[in-house]
């Protein structure tokens, strides 16, 4: 379709200008109003807490104190730590394309409890201002973590930033009810379980994770507060308690949660694939299941954390294997991709390039996750740089690089603009090799033994901590475009059509932007990746409107 054809549908009221005031958008339970005032909030924070990770990265340039002390230090990488775990990668995915497309993918108006997610969105903002109230309140120097017996002693106001956490809990836990409820009774007349798209089966099983586990985590902060503040001994061992219960009861949460990171950026790759190969997905029911059986298994291995922390080697043993054991449905993932791409016809548009970093830079992570499983090795590479390069290739090559993937797959139909192509190649370029750049060198510093969390290093490790800085200068320049490009989009980009990809799911059925009620009547059901069903029409069944985009 040329740019002369008749633009599709950009409805004059929308889900955006349906009504005015800003009132109307704090009172909403219009799921996508709620999706894009968590877009709003959780781009934010994370501007933040990349200028926190920039700070870290120019104070680590050269040896010696530079701008930062060490107190300071540890103050800036905690901040940064929880924004960016707890405000950012837990809830980027779920809470602003969870809500904005999960309700339409399965044909429904809205979530079953719109009040309820409104009220997930005043949890998360809550809890977000008082994890920033934190720094006018000192700072901590915990770490994101919080272990005791440090955390529990520590001079630092250590109350704000665990309430925050348990605040977002409830956010985490009130959302994810929502999406299991909604999946299970809103689902379109005729969409069984075998019909659903492969982004809902993803958050779906994210969502079981954030409702079974977090709960865990809540308890466990409230149970450190209380030792702090009344002197009880649940973690102190001069009183009888157990620090490493601690340990056990933090992983138990937080290792489950690194697949609510991940696992909802497996599913925007298991939608962006098969779109932009235009292709069946291989191996459907492989790809729906990994993501229940990662969120099971993955329930199970916490304890690989927890090596060097003191335990029977029979404990090791088991969760040595299990970690091994873990991957086998992420690789299973990774191959039925692979398998979609092959011989399909593959268009390289921005989207495709997220999903193609996704899979580089998370099998790098995957990889050398593998190494600190295996017991012998992990004792070396613990709380050495090799963890920070690793946590970094699977959380930020994972759900960071999926953020910026979703955001320019459903940008189009969430704002009706097309952003433009040429910038969207030049901000990934930056993007990716400034990534490698910054990250790349701590695995061989690690391996050579560079302790992470340190302010201050040896000179034999300067070569690697100054091409990282250098590298976090070219990432966070493509960083700034790809935000760049998308905000120009909103005002100046060219009207985007209904289905500009020419995918097959059902958010691509409806108008761009879509209404506030976006179905009339229950939607014609198919199977999600089937690229020859009426509801897409002929002419854009191809996905020849991705060139409106270029400017």
């Amino acid at each position: 379709m040329s740019s002369d054809t008749a633009m599709p549908d950009l409805p004059e009221t929308n889900y955006i200008n349906a009504e005015k005031g800003l009132k109307s958008w704090l009172t909403t339970i219009d799921h996508k109003r709620i999706a894009l005032m968590y877009l709003i909030a959780i781009g934010g924070f994370f501007v933040v807490a990349m200028g926190l990770g920039f700070m870290m990265r120019l104070e680590l340039l050269n040896p010696g104190e530079q701008f930062l002390d060490g107190a300071a230090y540890n103050r800036v990488l905690t901040l940064h730590g929880v924004i960016m775990i707890f405000l950012f990668i837990i809830p980027s995915i779920p809470a602003v394309f969870g809500n904005f497309c999960l309700p339409i993918m399965l044909g429904a108006n809205d979530v079953s409890f719109p009040r309820l997610n409104l009220a997930s969105w005043y949890f998360y903002i809550a809890g977000a201002i008082v994890a920033l109230f934190s720094v006018a309140a000192g700072g901590v120097d915990t770490g994101w973590t919080f272990y005791v017996p440090y955390s529990a002693n520590t001079d630092a106001n250590v109350m704000l930033p665990m309430f925050a956490a348990f605040l977002l809990g409830w956010s985490s836990i009130l959302t994810g009810l929502n999406f299991i409820v909604t999946t299970h009774r809103l689902r379109a007349p005729g969409m069984g379980w075998r019909q659903m798209p492969l982004f809902v089966w993803g958050i779906y099983a994210t969502s079981w994770i954030a409702v079974l586990a977090t709960p865990v985590i809540g308890i466990t902060l409230v149970l450190v507060l209380i030792e702090r503040y009344m002197g009880i001994g649940i973690f102190n061992a001069t009183m009888g308690g157990d620090p490493i219960l601690f340990q056990h009861l933090f992983w138990i949460y937080s290792h489950p949660a690194v697949y609510v990171m991940v696992l909802p950026a497996m599913a925007v790759v298991s939608e962006i694939v098969p779109v932009f190969s235009q292709k069946r997905i291989f191996g459907y029911r492989f790809i729906a299941m990994s993501s229940i059986a990662i969120a099971a298994i993955g329930s199970l291995v916490w304890a690989h954390h927890m090596f060097t922390s003191g335990m029977a080697d029979e404990g090791r043993i088991i969760f040595s294997f299990l970690t091994f054991f873990v991957s086998v449905p992420s690789a299973v993932k990774v191959f039925n991709w692979l398998a979609t791409m092959y011989k399909g016809s593959i268009k390289v548009d921005p989207p495709m390039l997220f999903a193609f970093a996704f899979i580089f830079l998370f099998s790098i992570g995957g990889f050398t996750g593998l190494l600190q499983g295996a017991l012998s090795v992990d004792i070396h590479l613990h709380d050495t740089a090799f963890i920070v390069a690793h946590f970094h290739y699977t959380m930020f090559g994972g759900t960071g690089v999926m953020f910026f993937g979703a955001m320019y797959y459903w940008w189009p139909k969430m704002f009706g603009r097309m952003y433009n192509r040429t910038m969207a190649y030049v901000g990934f370029a930056m993007f990716f090799v400034g990534f490698n750049t910054l990250y790349f060198p701590l695995f061989i510093a690690g391996l050579k033994g560079m302790p992470r969390r340190y302010a201050d290093y040896l000179p034999e490790y300067h070569s690697y901590h100054a091409l990282s800085t250098v590298g976090s200068w070219i990432m966070v320049t493509g960083i700034l475009i790809l935000f760049a490009n998308l905000i120009w989009a909103i005002k100046r980009g060219k009207r985007a059509e209904r289905n500009p990809w020419g995918g097959a799911t059902l958010e691509w059925a409806v108008a761009s932007p879509p209404a506030t009620h976006q179905f009339d009547g229950p939607p014609e059901v198919g199977e999600p990746y089937d690229y020859k069903i009426p509801h897409l029409g002929d002419d854009e069944s191809a996905g020849s409107g991705a060139d409106e985009g270029k400017a």
